[in-house]
């Protein structure tokens, strides 16, 4: 084990307002001042890391990003974004975590120069600084039709000793993912998972849950603030159960858990790696 290493990790996981339209300068403001209160309230609660939902700074809506006008669907028009607003509220995060000293998983859109953009999710250091970036690999057919480039590989970082994993979107539902991630030897992987449906996917817990206990790993998910959703932000232990909740009215708040180092994480992992050997070999 490192050296730096610890047996146990607090995290808090966050659901928080998110909105749609990133052309609305005062929304993206109002979203990033509602991240930059809970990852103050995560830090007051002695958290070493906060996981936001997808679409905290913005989830831009299908409909609105159109180039081909109201109510009609067609490829995005990116150049409706402001990306300048949303650059400004990224490094301000980033400034907070290092003053704050703690790592922040933040979902936002990542431009690129000569595509259409990523659907991402930005790791901010205790020091302030952008770590890595997990683009979203498993589109919709609204993302990869008309919005968004696909990402193409895993991501995994490290804090104290534990190595994470990251998902976004529809990556959840897909199981291939997670044994990935298993056989990079993650301890967690944070999901962050927005819709725009109501009531949200309830699904969706029950499918977090049977991936940690199938993977006996940590999972955590963070979804919208959404009343009436149905289903909040947790973090799932390597059995299966709920860790954590976050507010069950679905109004912005956190859930803080303490990860903890399960025997059962290991001699899982080690059974599956020695049956996969002796069934492909």
């Amino acid at each position: 084990m490192p050296e730096n290493s610890q047996t146990s990790l607090r995290i808090a996981v966050a659901q928080s307002t998110v909105r749609q339209d990133p052309s609305d300068a005062d929304a993206l403001r109002a979203s990033a001042a509602e991240v930059r209160r809970l990852m103050q309230d995560a830090a007051n609660e002695g958290a070493r890391l906060v996981h936001f939902a997808e679409g905290a700074l913005c989830f831009p809506d299908k409909v609105v990003m159109s180039e081909l006008g109201p109510d009609e669907i067609g490829p995005s028009d990116w150049s409706k974004a402001d990306w300048t607003v949303l650059q400004e509220e990224l490094d301000r995060i980033a400034a907070l975590s290092g003053q704050l000293g703690i790592w922040t998983v933040i979902p936002s859109i990542h431009q690129l120069p000569a595509a259409r953009p990523h659907n991402s999710v930005y790791v901010v250091s205790d020091q302030g600084k952008i770590f890595t970036r997990y683009d979203e690999r498993m589109l919709s057919t609204t993302k990869v039709t008309w919005m968004y480039t696909a990402g193409e590989k895993p991501v995994t970082f490290e804090v104290d000793g534990w190595r994470f994993g990251l998902a976004l979107g529809l990556d959840v539902l897909f199981p291939e993912l997670f044994t990935e991630y298993d056989r990079l030897d993650v301890d967690a992987v944070l999901v962050s998972y927005a819709t725009t449906g109501v009531p949200q996917n309830e699904h969706i817990g029950v499918q977090v849950r049977g991936t940690a206990s199938m993977n006996t790993c940590w999972i955590s998910l963070a979804v919208p603030a959404n009343p009436g959703a149905g289903l909040e932000s947790g973090v799932a232990d390597p059995t299966g159960t709920w860790a954590a909740k976050g507010p069950e009215d679905g109004t912005p708040g956190i859930a803080v858990t303490d990860l903890e180092k399960a025997e059962v994480s290991q001699i899982g992992r080690d059974f599956r790696r020695r049956t996969r050997e002796r069934v492909n070999s």
